[in-house]
């Protein structure tokens, strides 16, 4: 983990903004070749994702902010203004509300679109989570005595925990975990499909590495004793496996 003490000149640079700015870049390349190869200017690629990138941002810190509402009204500007408390799901959502806009600018079908931008998203993902890992934003897991467990002295979020105490890297299960997914929906993407299958594949299948992760965060049980993080993906999951079981039935049949 790398201290949060970052300066050009009086302006501090964040890890994890330094990490989120790659994301972008590297999902900016993954979807103009995406963009391309389904017949589309590849420069919009790059104006898809600033689009993305602003309402994820929006929605996320949205999400953030109705989520810890007390927390919020007693210090704002540090739910606003910090490189921390980024909440993945409000940001999906907000990118896909910016991205529906998006594509009805540029006629683009959201199925065709969704599954262009799908591995662009999950890329950037998992790069994100090297940035949550190295600037230590609070999304840690549990205490361990795993010989992989690690500490967080140096966190942007406070680490409370005495010394020797080390806890579950979350942040690399994920990245692991999402680079897996990419490599995953890179090969496929050339697979014969309807519209909206690798999205499908992409909601699927990071709904359920989050799902299984969860159960090391340290996130709190909301219902059932599962934390929001696993309702909000089982909710994906459900959403992704049943399109594409729909679409596999649909297909048999036309055969």
């Amino acid at each position: 983990m790398i201290p949060d003490a970052l300066h050009i000149g009086p302006i501090p640079i964040h890890i994890f903004g330094i990490f989120l700015a790659l994301a972008f870049l590297a999902a900016s390349w993954v979807a103009a070749r995406e963009f391309e190869r389904k017949g589309y200017d590849p420069e919009l690629a790059s104006s898809a994702v600033v689009w993305a990138a602003v309402g994820g941002i929006v929605g996320a810190r949205v999400w953030l902010v109705l989520d810890a509402w007390p927390e919020f009204v007693k210090a704002p500007a540090s739910f606003l203004f910090t490189g921390g408390g980024f909440v993945f799901y409000g940001g999906l959502l907000g990118g896909a509300l910016a991205m529906t806009i998006f594509f009805r600018r540029h006629g683009i079908p959201w199925l065709r679109g969704a599954d262009m931008v799908a591995p662009a998203i999950v890329l950037g993902q998992a790069i994100g989570r090297i940035g949550c890992q190295l600037a230590g934003d609070g999304d840690w897991g549990a205490e361990t005595t795993l010989p992989w467990g690690m500490a967080y002295p140096n966190a942007v979020v406070g680490w409370d925990k005495p010394p020797g105490v080390r806890v579950h890297p979350t942040p690399i299960y994920e990245c692991a975990a999402y680079f897996a997914i990419f490599a995953y929906l890179w090969r496929m993407r050339r697979e014969p499909a309807l519209d909206g299958t690798q999205f499908f594949r992409y909601l699927l299948l990071s709904g359920a590495a989050r799902f299984v992760i969860e159960f090391v965060r340290i996130n709190p049980p909301v219902a059932f004793g599962l934390s929001e993080a696993q309702l909000t993906s089982l909710l994906l999951v459900a959403v992704g496996g049943w399109q594409l079981l729909t679409r596999r039935t649909w297909r048999a049949a036309a055969a």
